[in-house]
């Protein structure tokens, strides 16, 4: 007899399901890679089909990975403020804010979307670290009236430039009037949701918070029903979107090392509000001195690559390492190699060349502008 050697996914009870997990599973996901924790959708086949689902029609993605701390309390305001460095004094009820939560040396632990439901209630919409233990380990030494915790909220992404028209057919006409980066509490037949237009994708989004994980299935059907009439696919968040808009990774392209301002964020960072915020006495004397490093875009020379980079690849100029390439895939859409880089700041003068060492040889590279495709947003906002 033959003994069967064929292998089979196990998912260990240590990393958490999303609600969702089942109907990713009957919708024919392949991949799975871990987040926050939780087992995060990456294929359903074909990366290339996926994107070209996402920017000529739309796509539903489950990441229920973006965990969220909730911040409550007589001092939530206050509170929220202490962690990250952008003035958040005229955030308004319903409002979204892409915020960095900064280090007492001024890294980046977190880069998550604030959303302010009340006057005294926050979410962070988290990327991949553990935010509600930092935010806890604050509240301790604060003194300030707070509640901490995780909410049960598990958020869907429904992405590209049909998603408007999707999120009429299901939740109603008011949806056209949805301000870029504004949300609203919402039910849907019984179903607690907050909805956003925000997204991780560069197209026109929104994302669907469900406040009730007992409904994760029921939500996901209801609205394939109603979308895949109208051109809506399963997918996943897409690498090569993102790379195309130079949307950072969080871990891929930075990490507590790395602050706002090597990041090109500076806009982000309010160091004459009165206000007080954790890392801002760090991020004055660095922004006083000057970042010795940039991220910057890149084109690679080469062959199409066949999948995205799986480490950061080291970039010289002569024989000297010069930074590192943390981010690299082939556009379709572009029909060249792009990438997002980390490198020295006198190496970083647009049309600069430089040589990155890749696992199949050494690639030419040069310094171009980033994003790569719509510099001016107007996708995501208009």
């Amino acid at each position: 007899m033959t003994k069967n050697t064929t292998s089979r996914s196990e998912f260990g009870s240590q990393i958490r399901k999303s609600p969702y997990f089942e109907a990713t599973q009957r919708y024919g996901c392949t991949g799975y890679s871990v987040y926050n924790h939780m087992y995060i959708p990456r294929s359903y086949g074909d990366p290339v089909a996926n994107f070209w689902n996402l920017v000529n029609d739309a796509i539903l993605c489950d990441v229920a990975v973006e965990r969220q701390v909730e911040i409550t309390g007589p001092d939530a305001a206050k509170f929220v403020q202490l962690l990250t460095p952008r003035n958040l004094a005229k955030c308004k009820i319903g409002q979204c804010k892409y915020v960095f939560i900064t280090s007492a040396e001024g890294g980046i632990i977190n880069d998550p979307v604030l959303l302010r439901l009340g006057e005294n209630h926050f979410w962070l919409s988290l990327a991949d670290s553990d935010v509600l233990l930092w935010a806890k380990g604050v509240q301790i030494h604060s003194g300030m009236d707070v509640e901490i915790r995780e909410p049960d909220v598990s958020p869907l992404q429904l992405q590209g430039p049909k998603s408007r028209d999707i999120m009429c057919a299901i939740f109603g006409d008011w949806v056209k009037d949805l301000r870029y980066y504004r949300c609203v509490e919402f039910d849907l037949g019984g179903i607690p949701l907050v909805i956003s237009r925000t997204g991780w994708s560069s197209e026109l989004g929104y994302e669907i918070f469900l406040r009730d994980s007992a409904f994760g299935d029921d939500l996901w059907e209801r609205i394939m029903k109603i979308g895949a009439p109208l051109g809506l696919k399963v997918g996943h968040t897409s690498t090569i979107r993102r790379i195309e808009g130079g949307m950072l990774s969080y871990i891929t392209d930075m990490n507590i090392e790395n602050n706002p301002f090597e990041m090109g964020w500076d806009r982000l960072v309010s160091l004459d509000m009165e206000a007080d915020f954790i890392g801002k006495q760090a991020l004055q004397q660095i922004k006083a001195k000057g970042v010795s490093q940039l991220f910057v875009g890149v084109e690679i020379d080469g062959d199409p690559m066949a999948t995205p980079n799986g480490r950061h690849w080291p970039v010289l100029i002569g024989d000297e390492v010069v930074g590192k390439i943390t981010s690299a895939v082939y556009s379709p859409r572009l029909k060249k190699n792009i990438g997002l880089a980390m490198l020295k700041i006198e190496h970083t003068a647009l049309g600069t060349s430089a040589v990155a060492q890749t696992p199949g040889g050494n690639q030419n590279v040069t310094i171009v502008p980033k994003p790569f495709y719509d510099p001016e947003k107007k996708i995501t906002s208009g």
